[in-house]
């Protein structure tokens, strides 16, 4: 196998139970030790159990995770706030699966230099790292921030999300976490039903919202359990992290 070419979709596929699951604050929240319980139940449950990351991390910083810090190895990723869909090879490496990626390079049209241009003025942004694909992002101070930033991104033709209010990311127009963990499951022919959707902040709430069984962790954004109102699919866990996940399961009966 290549890291460019193939990959194993049948582990998954055949699965009991997917956790599809942000990473900063929720499998990576809770306490140590209810963090290295959760994680020694999810390798004691492969391959009934499949592990997705969706998260607004880049591949290299997942692949540190699971290589030296100790955290379960994924079966897919969709990372860099959905404009990343990716299997994980032998090595620990991210591999982004052409054709599912195709309609996310289309719709971003190499807009990184257009968008740092239109920004380079914006109060309260700060260019975070350039090396992203598919998007552009920027650290947000609150205090100082100008939200006429959301039209100029809007003029662009692409989306502008904020998240735990210090986030700023621009992305393709209507490409996000939830559409694109929605296309990597569709791809795989993985039956909704049995998939739990895990976050804390509004950069989770497009995948939260798409009707699949969901839960917002105990110390999650207020905005987004706001934003949350109506939907009674999602469960509000007491319980942070890694705890707010396992309430879940039990919550939902995906995994009895």
């Amino acid at each position: 196998m290549t890291r460019h070419e193939t990959f194993d979709t049948s582990a998954i596929s055949n699965a009991e139970f997917v956790l599809a699951t942000d990473l900063d604050g929720t499998f990576l929240g809770g306490s140590e030790a209810a963090r290295q319980k959760f994680y020694s139940w999810i390798e004691s449950q492969r391959p009934r159990v499949g592990l997705i990351f969706v998260t607004g991390r880049d591949p290299g910083h997942i692949r540190d995770l699971i290589r030296k810090q100790g955290v379960p190895k994924p079966d897919f990723v969709v990372g860099d706030v959905g404009t990343t869909i990716a299997s994980v090879d032998d090595d620990h490496f991210i591999v982004p699966i052409p054709e599912l990626e195709a309609e996310i390079a289309d719709a971003w049209n190499d807009a990184g230099t257009r968008v740092q241009a239109a920004l380079r003025s914006a109060p309260g942004l700060r260019l975070q790292s350039s090396g992203f694909r598919y998007r552009v992002s920027y650290d947000m101070d609150p205090a100082s921030f100008d939200a006429s930033a959301l039209d100029t991104v809007a003029g662009l033709g692409l989306d502008a999300l904020v998240s735990a209010d210090r986030y700023f990311d621009v992305l393709p127009k209507d490409v996000s976490k939830g559409p694109s963990l929605l296309r990597l499951l569709t791809h795989l022919g993985i039956d909704n039903r049995k998939v739990l959707v895990a976050g804390d902040t509004l950069n989770d709430l497009s995948m939260l919202t798409m009707g699949l069984p969901a839960v917002a962790v105990g110390n999650s954004e207020p905005a987004l359990i706001e934003a949350l109102e109506g939907h009674d699919h999602v469960h509000r866990a007491r319980e942070e992290g890694v705890g707010g996940i396992a309430e879940a399961i039990l919550h939902h009966k995906l995994y009895v």
